[in-house]
């Protein structure tokens, strides 16, 4: 006669931690001291303005991809942040501490 032996896992407390790492893993990064940031539907300055971050707002950028060319107080750049699903600001606008991509390209 032999005994299976079943294991228990606690799969659903696995999932739950691992969500909670994520979210504490993301990172925030300042808009320029002073502005007033244009929030775009795209990573352009023609696309429209979905709603604009108050002075002293923080953003997490979840990826990252090329439009527009804007100057501002972090130089010139071609690069724009996804902040939200259909959100985009100027990376031009945002201290990352790097003239290049600090996230994966947007799909």
């Amino acid at each position: 006669m032999s005994v299976d032996r079943a294991e228990t896992t606690n799969r659903g407390e696995d999932d739950a931690v691992t969500m909670l790492e994520a979210a504490a893993a993301v990172t925030y990064y300042p808009v320029a001291p002073g502005v007033r940031l244009n929030v775009r539907s795209g990573p352009g300055t023609s696309y429209p303005i979905v709603k604009v971050l108050p002075e002293g707002a923080q953003v997490a950028i979840y990826c990252q991809r090329p439009g527009t060319s804007v100057t501002g107080p972090y130089g010139t750049s071609t690069i724009w942040d996804n902040i939200a699903n259909g959100e985009y600001v100027s990376d031009a606008y945002i201290r990352t501490g790097s003239d290049g991509y600090i996230r994966p390209r947007c799909s």
